[in-house]
């Protein structure tokens, strides 16, 4: 009989624990490195992959990742197919009222990178030229009819969107567009990745800022996310991670108190 309650106890044990285990769905991109992309090794790694790892440890969460599809993140994310978007997410196009918000983690500037033997070296070279970008990217939406940055794309030959960065690198290389409009981190890898043929303009399209995205009813989960990832700003995580992955520091918005 007492071996029948220490088991019917060790079962509901493990039952509560079960039920009391939180599951955490990222939503990123697959392409998008150093941020988020598919390691060499088969596993999805990178930045911002590696510090929601972390922060779920700290919170006792397992942590699901889910590819997304840049251009439909945030239908998606009405849709409860994850719970945030995390995956260097211009947070400055994102509406506050319809969204919750984290903090933001980095400063980004959006760039042009191009071939050393184009001849462009500033915004004024682009007169003309083929450049591409990565729908429903920050940089799309600047160089969009009605963007920031329309009258700059008014200048190009013409404006190509590719469904990721990666796509556009490729296309660059082979000499199919001059230049790509891409967030400063990104191209700094592609840079560190393929060499000096490779160069970022001087001159910024734009700056912003990266955070995290959560449904608006979701803002008790967006505050633990924080203070989660305040405890990696404390510990040194968020800049050692940053040198890991090839980043700028003095891009990071956050220090520790």
């Amino acid at each position: 009989m007492k071996k029948w309650i220490a088991s019917v106890l060790v079962m509901l044990l493990v039952l509560t624990c079960a039920a009391s285990a939180e599951t955490f769905r990222m939503g990123f991109d697959a392409e998008y490195p150093p941020y988020s992309y598919l390691g060499d090794d088969g596993q999805y790694t990178g930045y911002d992959i590696e510090m929601c790892t972390k922060v779920c440890e700290i919170l006792g969460w397992d942590i699901e990742l889910v590819p997304i599809n840049w251009d439909t993140k945030l239908i998606a994310l009405d849709a409860g197919d994850f719970d945030c978007i995390w995956s260097g997410l211009t947070i400055d196009n994102i509406d506050p009222e319809a969204y919750t918000i984290s903090f933001a983690y980095s400063d980004n500037s959006q760039m042009i990178l191009t071939r050393k033997d184009t001849g462009i070296s500033t915004l004024d070279d682009l007169q003309g030229k083929i450049v591409g970008v990565q729908l429903g990217t920050s940089a799309d939406m600047l160089l969009s009819e009605g963007g920031d940055c329309e009258a700059l794309t008014s200048t190009f030959g013409e404006l190509l969107r590719f469904e990721n960065y990666n796509v556009c690198f490729t296309e660059l290389m082979a000499g199919a567009i001059d230049a790509i409009a891409i967030d400063i981190g990104v191209a700094a890898g592609k840079i560190a990745e393929y060499g000096d043929d490779y160069i970022m303009l001087d001159e910024s399209i734009a700056s912003e800022e990266y955070g995290i995205c959560f449904r608006k009813a979701d803002a008790e989960i967006c505050a633990q996310v924080e203070d989660a990832f305040m405890q990696l700003v404390a510990d040194g995580t968020y800049v050692s991670l940053a040198e890991k992955y090839g980043l700028d520091v003095n891009a990071l918005c956050l220090t520790a108190e």
